[in-house]
This record gives C-alpha cells, sequence and structure tokens, in this order.
C-alpha cells in the first residue's frame, strides 16, 4: 500500500521563482504512483535558476491515498543539471505524522559547489586510513579532557576508563576535540 490512486501535485521553488501548484498527469507509465515504481513526468515552466526546494502532496482523496515517497529528481534540460529531493517519508493522513504534504529541499552537489571534490578527497582519506580498522587492530583515542585514552579492542571491546598510559604494543592514535 505504498503507492497512491489521489491526484498528486507539485511546486517547484528556484532562484527566479516557482512553477505554482502542478498535478502531475501523464507519467511514462500506464498506471502512475504504483509501489516501487519510478515514474517520469515532464512539467513546462519557465527556466528558474538553480533550484533549492518543492512542495510535494496530494489532494487525500481515491481508495489507497497514502503514499510512501522516496526520492523526486528533477532534470534541467538548459543547465543540465539533476536535483535530488530526498523525502523517505510517508504521505498519509494515517501514517507517520499524518501529513499528505511534504517540503523538501534540494540534497544535490548543485547547492553544495566543492561537494565532488570534498567525496573525493573522503574516498581518498578513506583509502588511506581504512587499514586501522582491520580486524585484530586496536584503536586508542586521546581525550583531551580526562588526559586519558579510550581504547576500542577486537571483539567490540570498549575500555572508557581513560588510563593515562598506553598499554598497547602497536596503537593507533585518534584525536579528539573535548
Amino acid at each position: 500500500n505504498a503507492g497512491t490512486e489521489a491526484d498528486v501535485y507539485i511546486s517547484v521553488y528556484g532562484e527566479r521563482g516557482d512553477t505554482g501548484s502542478r498535478q502531475l498527469l501523464r507519467s511514462q507509465k500506464p498506471k502512475k504512483f504504483l509501489k516501487g515504481q519510478t515514474d517520469i513526468f515532464a512539467v513546462e515552466a519557465v527556466h528558474l535558476g538553480h533550484l533549492y526546494k518543492i512542495v510535494i502532496g496530494h489532494n487525500g482523496l481515491g481508495s489507497g491515498n497514502g503514499w510512501f515517497l522516496d526520492k523526486i529528481v528533477i532534470k534541467d534540460p538548459i543547465t543540465d543539471l539533476d536535483y535530488t529531493f530526498l523525502c523517505h517519508r510517508w504521505l498519509d493522513q494515517g501514517q507517520d505524522d499524518g501529513n499528505i504534504a511534504r517540503e523538501l529541499t534540494v540534497t544535490d552537489a548543485s547547492t553544495f559547489p566543492g561537494r565532488q571534490e570534498l567525496e573525493l578527497k573522503r574516498e581518498e582519506t578513506w583509502a588511506a586510513e581504512k587499514w586501522k580498522f582491520q580486524e585484530g587492530n586496536t584503536l586508542q583515542f586521546y581525550n583531551r579532557l580526562t588526559r586519558g585514552f579510550i581504547c576500542l579492542s577486537p571483539g567490540s571491546r570498549v575500555d572508557a576508563l581513560g588510563d593515562k598510559k598506553n598499554k598497547y604494543g602497536k596503537v593507533f592514535f585518534m584525536w579528539m576535540c573535548a
């Protein structure tokens, strides 16, 4: 029952204005808004510039009007950018918080310049540091507040007493700010 038979409406907001409320009428699929299905709609509008939010909802009518929405991706044909709006929630009067409309903000790289570079840096850092987390290694965190060590040992054991001395032969330090 994650799909809906209700009429679904969307408003798209960008730096140059918004579309107003538009009903999503014709999907490229024979039946729209079915569980597990990706529907594609064409919405004609003036170019809104960079998008930052949408409001998506339905009229609550029909026998199966509750709807679980995973995400919405808007493809801008002028800039060739994709804008992703994550939801992962129900639009249902009887589920979740009871709302049948949601305001979603964009969650993709277009709102965070340099995000791709940061993600690449994160992947490089993990590639260089992941050996520390291999089975058999003990991690030791230094707590500046207590001036002691917190140890994460093999077998998921945690020593959080804050020992002041290093009792392990092979330890990797990770500094924690208090």
